[in-house]
C-alpha cells in the first residue's frame, strides 16, 4: 500500500492531501530513510513523522485497504 494512503487510512493523518504534502516535504521516514508519498508500506516497517517539534515513530502492524474508525488504532503500534 502506497505510504500516503497507508497515513490516512490508520488515521495517522487525516487527509491524503496532508500525507502527501508531508512526504514531499521530507517529514516522513519508513525505516529511517526519507519516503515519497508512492513508497510501499509493508507490516514491519518504523514509520517516523515529524510534526513541527515533535516527531512520532510508529511500528506497523497491518496493512488494510479500508478500516473503520475504532479499528484504526490496530494497524500500529507507538514506539
Amino acid at each position: 500500500m502506497r505510504l500516503d494512503k497507508y497515513l490516512k487510512v490508520s488515521r495517522l493523518i487525516k487527509r491524503r492531501t496532508v500525507a502527501n504534502e508531508a512526504c514531499d516535504n521530507g517529514r516522513v521516514m519508513i525505516n529511517d530513510k526519507i519516503a515519497k508519498a508512492s513508497a510501499d508500506v509493508k507490516v514491519g516497517d518504523i514509520i517516523t513523522i515529524s510534526f513541527g517539534n515533535k516527531e512520532t515513530k510508529v511500528k506497523v502492524l497491518d496493512v488494510q485497504e479500508t478500516v473503520k474508525k475504532d479499528e484504526a488504532k490496530e494497524l500500529f503500534e507507538y514506539l
